[in-house]
């Protein structure tokens, strides 16, 4: 199940980065990072088609990615990358398209950012990626200090704006730019809000029921330790756990249904690692 999950996840994510790349990003030139934005560039200067060149350099990082991020991430990728390809020269032949869908450049910039974002970060979560640049993103990322993908693919992409400038009209370069920075910075939002958790503090006099709940029917675990009310005196127990954000609200109302005596602290946090979580 975890693997059928993990190949429709891969599908869905790369279907929506194909509609965004040949529907918008190839109409309009906006070459802001990537493959296929260096795609778009040489499409002009080469005889091959831009869905043509983003095969052949997708095949090979996907050799590169093999040997520096090992073999789940480019069994992953391989998929990822020759699904792309696949749905790129479909949609080429299927629907050719010979000029922009609309004349409103700013908002099929949107849509070029935006779904090619929502598909990198998912497959980024799922630890894969649509090849290309994204694959020397996670090694920069992994072999250097940089901590955010987002951060990772603006450096690596930065080059194909600065191509774009000779390449096209200042009008078009100056998107690019505007579409790579909005790009990086909505990545890391998308993952961080994916990776969301909630820390749990509850301080309860019957601690059996609530952690019972927690660790048999939530399937995460929690500690607790005694402890005293200031006010009361009365003699509590403060239980920690740390939830996703949907089993925190079944926490919540597990609570409120069994009317338990329980006061509940929720904090958010990104940065959890560990059995149940990510990988230390």
């Amino acid at each position: 199940m975890k693997q059928l999950k993990s190949i429709f996840l891969i599908t869905i994510s790369i279907t929506i980065m194909c509609i965004g790349v040949y529907y918008f990003k190839f109409p309009n030139n906006f070459t802001f990072g990537g493959v296929t934005g260096a795609a778009v560039v040489f499409a002009k200067i080469t005889p091959l088609s831009a869905s043509m060149f983003s095969t052949i350099v997708n095949l090979v990082l996907l050799a590169v990615g093999f040997i520096f991020l090992g073999k789940s991430f480019a069994i992953k990728t391989t998929y990822a990358t020759i699904l792309m390809s696949v749905e790129l020269l479909g949609f080429e032949k299927l629907d050719p398209l010979t000029h922009p869908l609309s004349n409103e450049p700013m908002l099929e910039l949107i849509f070029a950012i935006a779904l090619p974002a929502i598909a990198s970060a998912l497959l980024f979560y799922d630890g894969a990626s649509s090849g290309g640049t994204d694959v020397i993103a996670m090694i920069v990322k992994k072999y250097t200090h940089i901590e955010d993908i987002g951060m990772a693919l603006f450096l690596t992409d930065l080059v194909m704006i600065i191509i774009a400038c000779f390449v096209f009209d200042i009008k078009t370069a100056l998107y690019s730019f505007v579409g790579l920075v909005v790009k990086s910075f909505l990545i890391d939002s998308i993952i961080e809000n994916i990776m969301l958790r909630k820390l749990i503090m509850l301080i309860c006099d019957d601690k059996d029921i609530i952690c019972d709940f927690i660790t048999n029917t939530l399937g995460k675990s929690a500690t607790y330790v005694d402890a005293c009310g200031a006010y009361s005196g009365e003699q509590n127990y403060i239980v920690f756990s740390t939830l996703t954000k949907k089993q925190a609200v079944d926490l919540r109302h597990f609570i409120h249904q069994n009317k338990l005596h329980a006061f509940m602290s929720v904090m958010s946090t990104s940065e959890v690692f560990g059995k149940g979580f990510s990988a230390l």
